[in-house]
Formats: C-alpha cells, sequence, structure tokens
C-alpha cells in the first residue's frame, strides 16, 4: 500500500468513526460515543504525521475532499444531538453547584 493509499484509509476510518458517533448520539449512546470519539482522535493524531502534502492527483484529492465533507456533515449532525444533552449537563450541574453554596452558607449562618 503506498502512502496516498495509506493516508486515503486513515480519512475512511475516520468517515466511518464518525458515522458511528452519529449512530451513539442517536440513541443517546454518550459512553460509546465518548470511546468512539477517542478512537477518533487517535486515527486523526496518525493522519497529521502522514497527510504532509496535496497528493498525486485529482483523483486522490477528490477522495480526500469527499471524506473531509462526509465527516464535518456527521459532526454536524453529532451536535445537533449533542447540544441539548451539554446544555441539560450544564443546567444540572449548575443547580448542584448552587445547591452546595447555599448548603455552606446555611452551615456557615447556622453554625451547622
Amino acid at each position: 500500500m503506498t502512502q496516498h493509499e495509506q493516508i486515503l484509509d486513515i480519512y475512511g476510518s475516520i468517515s466511518s468513526k464518525t458515522g458511528e458517533m452519529l449512530e451513539a448520539a442517536k440513541s443517546s449512546d454518550w459512553d460509546r460515543l465518548v470511546a468512539l470519539e477517542q478512537d477518533c482522535r487517535t486515527l486523526i493524531e496518525r493522519l497529521k504525521h502522514n497527510d504532509t502534502g496535496p497528493g498525486p492527483n485529482a483523483v486522490f484529492v477528490q477522495q480526500k475532499v469527499a471524506f473531509i465533507r462526509k465527516v464535518l456533515a456527521d459532526d454536524a449532525q453529532i451536535r445537533r444531538y449533542t447540544e441539548p444533552w451539554m446544555n441539560q449537563l450544564e443546567a444540572y450541574l449548575g443547580s448542584a453547584r448552587q445547591e452546595q453554596r447555599l448548603q455552606r452558607a446555611y452551615e456557615t449562618d447556622c453554625g451547622g
């Protein structure tokens, strides 16, 4: 396998992982989503060390661009599913922090 074939293979693997991430997000499987995101980061690190140039020809560039567009589309869809969950999580954590502050204030004021 040539270096350029390896690069396209990595892009393809990233594209597959983002597709799996989208399915995990759709089913609210947050643990799986996090694990897949870690896998994707590992692939991206590999890509950073291997993808050093524009490529040998137009076909290579077209395939690379197609993978990148698919990854970006998946990412946009994943955000559609994760942003409401993140907002709920932030609200919950904010409420918990406020409750802790009130508890500490009550203990301080009442000598508790």
